[in-house]
């Protein structure tokens, strides 16, 4: 007789996110190929999240319609949120995941590190210092409430540190693609966990 398969589910989701600041919709799957679409209005928001696509191996569609007449600030955030809460639904109840991940990440003269924990548990650790206050027209300080919004909504203990750089665009990317590679090892299926959760609790 022979043994049934096991019928692998889709880690996949949707959120829509609406407020008088900002309307989004953002699709991921996390077994997917590192495909992306993605429009914020905010060129370079627009890149770093390709990148995370791409690097995660997680598609990601994202499309954002925000108060830019005013600033930055809202569409950025929110997208993080969304972003996120996209992760954490997608996860479920995080059986069989790997739950960590790390990453160095070099660029020319920068290197950045990033760590993950998937526990459920929001927090983040931001060392990143920039040496201009835009780049392109992006204000570098909203990359901290990018990575806070993302790490709060998606549930996850994130740490990001940049050990050292100077070129501005180098310390941003070498952050979103540190992430992307330490999320890619967190949300993992490690074939050893089958049904379990990483977690002696039993929950995360």
């Amino acid at each position: 007789m022979q043994k049934p398969t096991k019928t692998k589910s889709k880690r996949t989701a949707t959120v829509e996110r609406r407020t008088k600041e900002t309307a989004i919709n953002a699709t991921v799957d996390l077994d997917g190929s590192g495909t992306y679409a993605v429009e914020t209005g905010v060129g370079f928001l627009d890149h770093m999240i390709e990148q995370l696509a791409r690097h995660s191996m997680i598609d990601i569609f994202l499309k954002a319609k925000g108060d830019l007449h005013i600033d930055q600030h809202h569409t950025t955030e929110d997208s993080g949120i969304v972003l996120g809460q996209a992760v954490a639904k997608a996860l479920g109840d995080k059986q069989g995941i790997a739950r960590y991940g790390f990453a160095y990440l070099p660029m020319d003269e920068t290197l950045t590190r990033v760590a993950i924990d998937v526990s459920g548990r929001p927090y983040l650790v931001w060392k990143v210092d920039f040496t201009r206050s835009k780049i392109g027209e992006m204000d570098t300080e909203l990359f901290r409430e990018w990575f806070q919004a993302f790490a709060q909504h998606a549930g996850i203990t994130l740490h990001v540190e940049t050990l050292y750089g100077e070129n501005s665009h180098h310390i941003a990317e070498t952050c979103y693609k540190a992430l992307a590679r330490a999320l890619r090892q967190a949300v993992a299926i490690d074939e050893r966990q089958e049904s379990r959760v990483p977690s002696t609790k039993g929950q995360l």
